[in-house]
């Protein structure tokens, strides 16, 4: 991780055990069709060339080290599309979306138990956020500390800019004076309002937008799980005593996690302890926050021209206003038309009203009622050995271009319903098939039947690329078992 330069802890809180919790699950619905489900926002890159999680990331130093980095994601991403991203980091990986207060449970126990019984300080924050000023985020991630080691439990409040419908408000007490200057009692939790009441929030000045970043001590947030969410707390203590007896820590969450309740900090706890002289903070901040949650937040974050359009990619326009046009490989022309989000990739194009790209959900909602793709991956998906790129599908066929890394090889798998021809267009193959050992070199091809074991591998110094054509009645990647696997993935 590359430390933020001319940034430096204060004495306070240097000698500190601070650990960052990284939540990077996600469905990949909010940014179709550049997200997608086997790849969410966090990891793609919006404004620049980092991803989203490699930036919240980076913001955290210098109060917390890459290795005391603690990711909370699933094995669809670990292993999948966001391997290179998140290979080197500690992560929890849960077999079941069941939000934040269960994650954070989660975390917070893992923490206790493997810190030397120490009490680490928790700075809990989205992988998929925005924060433009990082100065400004640091000046309140060091009260937040400073706060939190006393005790409390420190949310971080963002300045409202105008009368938002889409974010949660919490409202703060006048009173502070049980926190140190500039810290506010959080006093009560608001659900997204109508846009009448979000203006009445604006005007009234005591209301924050939430952004779901957190600071405390593992004690003190096992504490209040424990008090108010004890069937988080019930299932908690089975996954400890499981690996207080030495089982193994992925087999204990994928039998006891997925009993967890589905409910967020935010519900489950923070707003039950709101209230004037309550132990929950929040510190104001104004530090060029977005959640990215729709493509009008992508918009706004981006430069412009002078009649408000963002442009990315192989894109023009000819008199058109407040437009976002995202261009993948084909050029995108726009003439004449105002307040709209064009989004296109290899495999899909999103054309929505400005004011009305929340609604995207709608698309992926209708896509999964279809059984259809579109909403999984893109066409080119990365693996940890390399990529794969969908050239042709048909029914009873389909054709991708393979690249295997330097190194690199595949799992020793096979397939049921399909057999598989590649031809070598770069580089050298090492192919096992069954008991059959072979190097295929360029303009070489050759067979695997269905229900046969076999492997391909990289042994050379360049990227190896092939043509793989698939023949069978059933061609989707679930049709995989694996038996030996250099990442984890063992069926």
């Amino acid at each position: 991780m590359k430390l933020e330069q001319n940034i430096r802890k204060s004495k306070v809180v240097e000698d500190m055990d601070i650990r960052g919790i990284i939540m990077a699950g996600g469905s990949g619905t909010r940014l179709w069709p550049l997200s997608r489900q086997q790849l969410p926002k966090q990891f793609l890159s919006l404004e620049g060339e980092k991803t989203l999680f490699e930036a919240t990331v980076d913001r955290l130093a210098p109060y917390v080290t890459p290795e005391k980095v603690l990711v909370i994601t699933n094995a669809r991403h670990a292993n999948g599309e966001a391997y290179q991203a998140l290979n080197q980091y500690e992560k929890l990986l849960e077999p079941a979306g069941r939000n934040t207060a269960p994650a954070i449970a989660l975390a917070a126990a893992w923490l206790q138990r493997t810190s030397e019984g120490e009490d680490p300080i928790m700075v809990i924050l989205p992988s998929d956020h925005v924060i433009k000023d990082t100065p400004a985020f640091h000046a309140a991630l060091e009260k937040a500390i400073q706060v939190a080691d006393k005790g409390s439990l420190v949310t971080f409040g963002i300045r409202p800019t105008h009368p938002d419908t889409g974010f949660g408000y919490i409202k703060t007490s006048p009173d502070d004076s049980q926190f140190k200057s500039e810290v506010c009692v959080a006093e009560h939790f608001a659900e997204k309002p109508s846009e009448e009441i979000a203006q009445m929030y604006l005007d009234d000045g005591s209301y924050y937008w939430n952004s779901g970043m957190f600071v405390w001590r593992t004690s003190a947030i096992l504490d209040e799980i424990r008090s108010h969410l004890p069937e988080v707390a019930t299932v908690l203590d089975k996954i400890t005593q499981a690996w207080d007896k030495g089982e193994s820590r992925q087999q204990v969450l994928d039998q006891y996690f997925p009993l967890m309740p589905d409910i967020s900090i935010d519900f489950g706890v923070l707003e039950k302890i709101a209230g004037k002289g309550s132990n929950l903070a929040l510190i104001p901040c104004d530090i060029g926050w977005s959640d990215v949650g729709s493509w009008d937040a992508v918009h706004d974050l981006l430069p412009k021209d002078e009649s408000n359009n963002a442009l990315l990619g192989n894109a023009l326009q000819i008199d058109c206003h407040n437009m976002l046009i995202h261009g993948g490989r084909r050029l995108i022309a726009a003439v004449g038309v105002d307040d709209l989000c064009v989004i296109e990739t290899a495999d899909a194009i999103l054309i929505a009203k400005r004011g009305e790209s929340q609604r995207v959900r709608e698309v992926v909602t209708e896509l999964k009622a279809r059984n259809a793709q579109e909403h999984l991956l893109h066409l080119t998906v990365q693996r940890p050995w390399g990529s794969y790129t969908i050239l042709e599908e048909q029914s009873g066929y389909k054709m991708k271009r393979i690249t295997v890394n330097s190194g690199a090889k595949l799992s020793l798998q096979k397939h049921q319903h399909r057999s598989e021809h590649w031809t070598v267009v770069s580089g050298a193959a090492t192919v096992t098939c069954d008991d059959t050992v072979r190097t295929v070199t360029k303009n070489q091809s050759t067979y695997i039947p269905a229900g046969s074991m076999h492997q391909l591998e990289n042994r050379g110094k360049i990227p190896l690329q092939l043509i793989e054509v698939q023949v069978g009645e059933y061609l989707k990647e679930d049709d995989i078992e694996r038996f030996e696997d250099d990442y984890g993935r063992v069926s």
